[in-house]
């Protein structure tokens, strides 16, 4: 771990979840950019990778081959928090990237539940993140596309989630499914969690479909919705597999502004 991620010990960092079982959303997209645009702004922010596909990881130039150890390795307890911390080449980010380890660690958590009495499978990622919420201003937890364990322990441990919608006819379906396990882990797991947001994504201008979902979506979450509208660009898309935030890889692009105005938007709401 590098040094410097504790010179800053009285922060009371807030953990944000980005939570939609629906792929294709936008949602590594946003976690890599939000995060990436908080560091601009002069927040420390921390990113957690827990996509097996370990796309974030990548998305911020991170090369998984030379990578020690993974959040994998933290969440089975094998690793500590100064071995899986990165600190990467953009300001004020730092990362713990995923493995494909990833895929299989549902069936390893409820295993090490059985062995061990005191251990709770959904309360690991908890359990390490409050050791470092104070040494950051903000935590972003990029969830893979499921509602399993994985999620499920990222809902235990955030305060908060932002669901990233995309602009398209079917962009509520399965969100009811979603609000339920929210409703649950706030039930069992953490009472107080909340929605951060709803994040609209891919919006494309030119067609009547993307305004009218708009419309739907703001009916529905009202004032839960940013004001912040993510496009949909080519160079959103590029940006990752060049391992860099949109930021990086295009100063002047639509989505560097559209980024750093949600990143304000996040900022404003938290007080900071």
């Amino acid at each position: 771990m590098y040094k410097d991620i504790y010179e800053k010990g009285d922060l009371m960092g807030k953990i944000i979840a980005f939570v939609n079982q629906k792929g294709g959303v936008g949602k590594t997209t946003s976690s890599i950019n939000l995060a990436a645009s908080l560091g601009l702004l002069g927040k420390k922010t921390l990113l957690i990778d827990l996509d097996p596909q370990g796309n974030t990881s990548t998305g911020v130039g991170i090369d998984k081959s030379e990578t020690k150890a993974s959040i994998y390795d933290l969440l089975i307890d094998k690793s500590s928090l100064n071995d899986v911390i990165v600190k990467t080449k953009f300001k004020n980010l730092y990362v713990i990237p995923a493995s494909i380890n990833l895929a299989g660690i549902d069936m390893e958590l409820m295993e090490m539940s059985r062995e061990d009495s005191k251990f709770v499978a959904q309360l690991q990622l908890k359990k390490y993140v409050s050791q470092i919420r104070d040494t950051f201003d903000f935590i972003i937890l990029d969830c893979p596309p499921s509602l399993g364990l994985i999620t499920t322990n990222a809902l235990a441990a955030a305060d908060s989630v932002i669901i990233p919608v995309q602009c398209e006819f079917f962009a509520l379906e399965g969100i009811m499914q979603l609000l339920n396990s929210i409703m649950i882990a706030q039930k069992k797991l953490n009472p107080n969690l909340d929605i951060e947001g709803v994040l609209l994504t891919m919006l494309d201008n030119r067609t009547n479909l993307g305004l009218e979902v708009v419309e739907e979506i703001k009916s529905y979450f009202k004032e839960k919705v940013f004001d912040t509208i993510i496009p949909r660009l080519v160079r959103l898309s590029e940006a990752p597999s060049h391992g860099k935030p949109i930021h990086a890889y295009d100063p002047h692009s639509r989505g560097t502004e559209a980024y750093l105005n949600l990143a304000k938007e996040v900022v404003e709401r938290n007080g900071n």
